[in-house]
């Protein structure tokens, strides 16, 4: 079979429960061959027993984060006061929760992770291209994650030790006790994700109200420095809301959208465990655009107070907290920073490569080996050099990564809601000539969309400071709505494609 069969399920291959969840039918055999591990097998109904409040800790934990910080701080630095600040982050959330619940509804419904729900639209070898798009992300939100830890460390190590730690001498640019610093948080990081998925929804759950009374207790500070709270106010916009914000506005939008267009792809990776349709979207819900707002407001008010503090903005929380005479305010500090990166990095940017590499090899590669390569990679993107500017951080990194994801998002959700109408084949998910196989393994359509959709979000981009010039010109105007064209072109496309072939999808 090399297209998509219109043919019915076979009841006796997969069993459909009452609230709607499907599993494979009791006393069938497993799918096996060489698409499938233990790994990326549908998780059991029995076992998907995470509940509202597991999912809006997981975002709490993974909101309330250092990079979340210095979205908001970011967004300080280049001109913006707190209102414009929280405003366009809000904005962002709210938007970017609508593909997260529309991936995430594959979850709980087939027990399946990301790699293996795109087989169902870019066929069973060709999800490997979105898997490893979205895994490369990973390792380099790892790496900028990782680099913030060992920051923290350093910074920490250095105000118990003295002189002898933080005025040690430089290999590249920076102490080698910093560089000792990272890959200390970096092996801590992959002992925590070695243990499992249960280890990280224990952590995720304890994590998440210790990092939010660590960002009260630094607004508390900062307002102190500042003479109360008024001053973190009063920090004018540079900008006004006249044609110079507006004109910042867009790309910010797109790049908080990116900041998380990461997670709308993966989130299946853990509403897989979900107890319910309802855990994951009410717990998504609440745990997501409310959390990343509070955080920003947090943020941008600290943000403004060093500012009127210290006279210049000073967006990195390590940095911040690093100015502090009290040793005990800043162990509690860096301690939260520590917590708090840990939080989102494992969740985030281990959990899904980890995933997404074992897909390219199920037989050669497991979760744990997946894992391992992400954080060697992390390694070998340089990730210091990414966080050190927060425009290119911004514009650049996040603009480009949303761009790219916004157009794989399109794919999923027009294949999965529009065409199949949300029913899936779970064996023929994991095996050779079944309706997932297309050509060779590989649905053209869905490629061409994603190339397509691809070269309009970011072709027109502004690579600095990764590489300078715009490596198509004339697509300069799409620039600023990276995300929104490419979910957009690809969604489009990819439908028109399908049904012009006549070979489309049954549906339910």
């Amino acid at each position: 079979m090399t297209e998509t069969a219109p043919t019915a399920i076979p009841p006796s291959a997969q069993v459909t429960l009452a609230d709607g969840r499907v599993e494979i039918a009791p006393g069938a055999p497993a799918p096996s061959g060489p698409y499938a591990n233990e790994d990326l097998l549908p998780v059991p109904a029995a076992k998907r027993t995470w509940t509202t409040y597991n999912f809006s800790a997981l975002w709490v934990g993974m909101a309330h984060n250092t990079a979340s910080w210095t979205l908001a701080s970011g967004l300080i630095a280049v001109g913006m006061d707190w209102k414009q600040a929280v405003f366009t982050i809000a904005l962002a959330n709210l938007i970017v929760l609508v593909p997260m619940l529309l991936t995430g509804h594959a979850g709980p419904k087939y027990g399946i992770p990301f790699p293996v729900f795109a087989r169902a639209s870019f066929g069973v070898r060709g999800a490997n291209l979105p898997a490893v798009v979205r895994a490369l992300v990973a390792c380099g939100w790892f790496g900028i994650q990782t680099w913030i830890g060992g920051e923290a460390i350093f910074f920490l190590a250095g105000k118990l030790i003295g002189d002898r730690w933080s005025g040690a001498a430089h290999i590249g640019g920076y102490a080698w006790t910093m560089w000792l610093s990272f890959a200390i948080f970096w092996a801590l990081q992959v002992a925590i994700i070695l243990r499992g998925m249960e280890t990280i929804r224990r952590f995720e759950n304890w994590a998440a109200p210790f990092v939010l009374v660590g960002a009260f207790v630094m607004l508390w500070w900062m307002s102190d420095q500042a003479g109360g709270v008024g001053p973190l106010f009063d920090q004018p916009s540079k900008l006004g809301w006249g044609g110079d914000f507006w004109k910042l506005f867009w790309p910010s939008l797109m790049g908080m959208i990116g900041f998380w267009s990461t997670l709308s792809l993966n989130i299946p990776d853990f509403t897989r465990y979900g107890r319910s349709q309802r855990a994951q979207t009410l717990g998504q819900a609440f745990g997501l655009p409310t959390t990343m707002t509070l955080f920003a407001f947090l943020s941008v008010l600290v943000t403004s107070g060093s500012q009127a503090v210290y006279g210049e903005p000073v967006w990195d929380p390590v940095q911040l907290a690093a100015k502090t005479d009290n040793v005990v305010g800043l162990i509690y500090a860096l301690v939260t920073v520590l917590v708090a990166t840990l939080s989102v990095n494992i969740a985030a940017n281990l959990v899904s490569p980890a995933f997404d590499f074992s897909n390219v090899a199920p037989r050669k590669v497991s979760f744990r080996t997946g894992a391992l390569i992400t954080a060697v990679l992390a390694v070998l993107i340089f990730p210091w050099r990414l966080y050190s500017d927060p425009q290119g951080y911004i514009f650049t990194w996040l603009g480009l990564v949303g761009g790219l994801l916004g157009t794989v998002a399109g794919i999923l959700v027009a294949d999965y809601w529009f065409l199949r109408r949300t029913r899936l084949d779970l064996a023929d998910l994991y095996r050779a000539g079944g309706r997932y196989w297309y050509a060779g393994g590989w649905n053209w359509r869905a490629v061409a969309a994603f190339v397509v959709g691809g070269v309009l979000a970011v072709g027109g981009a502004d690579f600095h400071p990764l590489i300078d010039g715009r490596p198509i010109p004339a697509l300069s105007p799409l620039a600023d709505y990276g995300w929104a064209v490419g979910l957009g072109t690809s969604l489009v496309l990819y439908v028109v494609l399908t049904s012009a072939s006549g070979k489309r999808p049954a549906a339910a």
